[in-house]
C-alpha cells in the first residue's frame, strides 16, 4: 500500500468520502434531473450527517446511549441510500404520483429520529450542561429535517404550505438549524463560559422554531427569528476566531474553520450589497439563490464541520488549553 492511500485511510474524513463522491456526481451531471434544494438535501444525508457523527460524544458507562450510537454509524450509509432512491424514483422512474417516494423517504426519517433520541440522550445525561443542550437540540433538529422530507416525497400540503415548502422547510432544519446549535455548543465546550451564553443557546434553540413557522405562517415572525439567528452565529463566529488567534492549533483545523467564518461573512456582506449588485447587474433574487446556498452548505457549514473534526482530534492529540482566556 503506498503512502498517499496509507495517508488516505488514516483521515478522519473517511465516512464522508464515499459520500462526498456520490454529492459530486449528482451536482455536476446532468444525468440526474434534480431539483437544487433536492441536491442539497442529498448533500446533507451523504455529508454532512456523517461529519456531525464524528463529533457526537458517547458515555461508555452508559449502555443505551452506546448502543444508539452504533446504530447511527451502522445505519447512516443504508438511509442516505434510501433517501437517493427516494428522489430518484420521483424524478426519474416517473413514481412522482406514487406512495413509493414517500416511503422510501421513510428510512431517512427512522434514521433522523435516531439521531434526534441520541441528542435528547445528550441532553438527559448532560443536563445543566448547555454546550451539550445545543448540541442535543440540534440532534432533534435533523429529525424535524427528516419530518419535512417525508411530507416532500409524499406530497402532501400541510398547514396551507405546499410541497416546495417543505423542501425548503427540510433544508433550513438540515443545515442552519441542525448545524449551528451543534456549532455554538462545540464552541461552548472549549470557551470560557459566560454568564450570556444560556441566553445564546436558547435563542439559538428557539431562532430555526420562528423561521419555520414564519416561513408557513407569518413573514415577520420569519424575520425575526432570521434576525436572531444571524445575530447568533455572528456571536460564534466572533469568539471562534478569537479563539484561532490565541490558540496554537494544527493548520487544518484553523484553516477549515477560518473558511468557515469567511464565508459566513462573505453571505452577510452579498445581503447587504444585494440590492446594488441587483441594479448594476440586472440579477435577480433565483440568481443570487445559487451562491447562499453554495456559500452556505459549502463554505460555511461544511467547512466548519471539517474544521471541528480536526478540532477535536488536535485537543485530544496535543492536549492543548481548552479555555479562551478573556
Amino acid at each position: 500500500m503506498n503512502s498517499s492511500l496509507k495517508q488516505l485511510m488514516k483521515s478522519l474524513l473517511v465516512p464522508a468520502i464515499p459520500g462526498g463522491i456520490i454529492t459530486i456526481v449528482l451536482f455536476y451531471f446532468d444525468f440526474f434531473q434534480f431539483e437544487l434544494v433536492e441536491k442539497f438535501l442529498l448533500f446533507a444525508a451523504f455529508v454532512i450527517v456523517p461529519l456531525v457523527i464524528l463529533l457526537l460524544n458517547h458515555d461508555e458507562k452508559n449502555k443505551h446511549q452506546r448502543m444508539i450510537y452504533a446504530a447511527i454509524k451502522w445505519l447512516h450509509f443504508p438511509a442516505a441510500f434510501l433517501t437517493l432512491t427516494s428522489v430518484m424514483s420521483s424524478k426519474m422512474w416517473g413514481l412522482g404520483n406514487t406512495a413509493i417516494p414517500g416511503i422510501l423517504s421513510l428510512g431517512w426519517l427512522l434514521f433522523t429520529l435516531l439521531l434526534g433520541i441520541y441528542g435528547l440522550t445528550t441532553i438527559v445525561i448532560h443536563r445543566g450542561k448547555t454546550a451539550e443542550i445545543a448540541i442535543g437540540a440540534g440532534l432533534v433538529y435533523f429529525f424535524i429535517g427528516g419530518i419535512w422530507f417525508t411530507l416532500y416525497q409524499y406530497q402532501f400540503n400541510l398547514f396551507q404550505a405546499n410541497p416546495a415548502t417543505h423542501a425548503l422547510s427540510s433544508v433550513h432544519f438540515h443545515f442552519s438549524s441542525a448545524i449551528v446549535p451543534i456549532f455554538i455548543g462545540a464552541l461552548g465546550r472549549i470557551m470560557t463560559k459566560k454568564s450570556w451564553y444560556p441566553w445564546v443557546v436558547a435563542i439559538d434553540i428557539i431562532g430555526p422554531i420562528l423561521i419555520a413557522i414564519g416561513m408557513i405562517f407569518s413573514k415577520p415572525m420569519e424575520y425575526i427569528g432570521v434576525t436572531l439567528f444571524a445575530c447568533n452565529i455572528v456571536v460564534y463566529t466572533t469568539y471562534l476566531l478569537a479563539y484561532l488567534r490565541r490558540n496554537s492549533l494544527h493548520n487544518k483545523a484553523a484553516f477549515f474553520l477560518g473558511l468557515s467564518c469567511l464565508a459566513f461573512y462573505t453571505v452577510v456582506i452579498l445581503s447587504i450589497f444585494y440590492p446594488l449588485l441587483k441594479n448594476m447587474f440586472s440579477l435577480t433574487i433565483l440568481d443570487f439563490i445559487p451562491i447562499y446556498g453554495a456559500l452556505h452548505a459549502f463554505g460555511f457549514v461544511l467547512c466548519g464541520l471539517i474544521g471541528w473534526v480536526y478540532m477535536v482530534d488536535s485537543i485530544k492529540k496535543k492536549r492543548l488549553p481548552t479555555r479562551i482566556d478573556e
